[in-house]
């Protein structure tokens, strides 16, 4: 009688296999997260540009509206110098708008102070100044001999590391009627700019974000020292 090798009664898995199958499990999840960190990393690097971008443009259309919202309010300084709340430098500007960083051009006029301070490695920064304009009372640093900067203890950094920055001013010819004139670095005359521009550019441009440019922003209301009346400019 010829004898036979017992036959299995049921399927299952050695532990070899059932560690293989761990392993492949585990790997494959690994990779999947590995994935996935990527992406989210990847999704964080491109919505903090748009953050970035976004931010540019907006400072940008701040300080044009700012700029452009001037008034020539007087400051009742006496003396020779200029009776209007506008005068500055190449790195400070002072000035009253109708547009405010905290409440549009829907609030009250602010006293608005730009200046240019150092930043880190060398650099520079934009910060601007504001605060409540409550009649010739409230600008008494405007009848000083130079450009004193008294702003809110918390100042807006519009631009930051920025290779440079500095501010012009153009002054019309009066032989041109209003169609001719030259920029200048420092601005006190007895009226106003016929239009600023804030020249800056970044330390380290990236061309994956976009650039700090420069701001021109024409004056369109200006006052004559001998006159009662407004003229509108043309822009």
């Amino acid at each position: 009688m010829s004898s036979s090798a017992p036959k299995r009664t049921g399927q299952g898995f050695t532990l070899m296999e059932l560690m293989i199958s761990i392993t492949l499990v585990a790997a494959i999840a690994t990779g999947m997260l590995m994935a996935m960190r990527n992406g989210l990393l990847s999704l964080n690097r491109v919505q903090t540009r748009l953050d970035e971008n976004r931010r540019a443009l907006g400072v940008q259309r701040i300080l044009s509206l700012q700029l452009g919202g001037a008034i020539p309010a007087r400051t009742g300084c006496a003396g020779p110098l200029s009776p209007f709340a506008f005068r500055g430098t190449s790195s400070v500007l002072q000035m009253v708008s109708t547009y405010s960083l905290a409440e549009g051009s829907r609030g009250s006029p602010h006293i608005v102070e730009y200046q240019v301070a150092p930043d880190e490695g060398g650099t520079v920064k934009l910060i601007v100044y504001e605060r409540l304009y409550t009649g010739p009372a409230s600008m008494a640093e405007f009848c000083g001999e130079s450009v004193a900067v008294q702003g809110s203890p918390q100042p807006f950094v519009a631009a930051t590391h920025l290779a440079y920055c500095r501010f012009s001013y153009f002054q019309v010819s009066p032989e041109a009627q209003f169609r001719g004139g030259a920029w200048v670095n420092a601005w006190g005359g007895p009226i106003l700019p016929s239009a600023v521009h804030i020249e800056m550019a970044p330390a380290t441009p990236d061309p994956m974000r976009l650039p700090v440019v420069a701001v021109t922003a024409p004056l369109y209301v200006i006052r004559f020292p001998d006159e009662l009346r407004y003229e509108d400019k043309a822009p």
